[in-house]
């Protein structure tokens, strides 16, 4: 086996040429695009790397919402059992005003009662005490002293019974 020279040498110069043809004609394109997939995918990563980030935030801010309604919930909630209690305090005291307020009516009502009850039972003892006296003077025709000291005096102890 001998080594043939001139076979290398034009292998070696169409290596080249070749070389020489596929830089020129086909390397530029195929790495053009190869370097235009690569930054394509750096876009896309980018792109999602900033979605998750605006993803996170999103929802870092529905927590805080979440969180700022919860919070309005129970402030509501507090409010409305201060109301509520409130309210429940002005009802009591209401009742109690309107208690005290029928009371004393009735307090009225019974006073005025009463004294009119005393006033009638006056004049009837009123009455009562004239027709005992009429009486008493028919029976006896006389005019003692004595007789007209028990009638004064009867109509005294009448008068201030009642």
């Amino acid at each position: 086996m001998s080594l043939n020279w001139t076979s290398i040498v034009f292998t070696i110069i169409a290596f080249l040429i070749l070389y020489w043809l596929l830089t020129r004609y086909a390397f530029g394109p195929l790495f053009s695009v190869m370097e235009k997939r690569r930054q394509l995918v750096l876009q896309q990563m980018n792109e999602a790397a900033q979605t998750r980030e605006q993803a996170t935030a999103y929802v870092e801010e529905q927590k805080q919402a979440l969180q700022q309604a919860r919070k309005e919930a129970y402030d509501i909630i507090e409010q409305s059992k201060q109301t509520g209690n409130k309210q429940a305090e002005q009802i009591i005291t209401q009742a109690k005003d309107e208690a005290v307020r029928l009371k004393d009516e009735a307090v009225r009502e019974i006073t005025s009662e009463r004294n009119k009850a005393v006033a009638e039972l006056r004049s009837e003892v009123g009455k009562a005490s004239v027709q005992i006296a009429s009486k008493l003077i028919q029976k006896e025709i006389k005019e003692d002293q004595v007789q007209g000291e028990l009638v004064d005096q009867y109509l005294k102890e009448v008068g201030g019974k009642a």
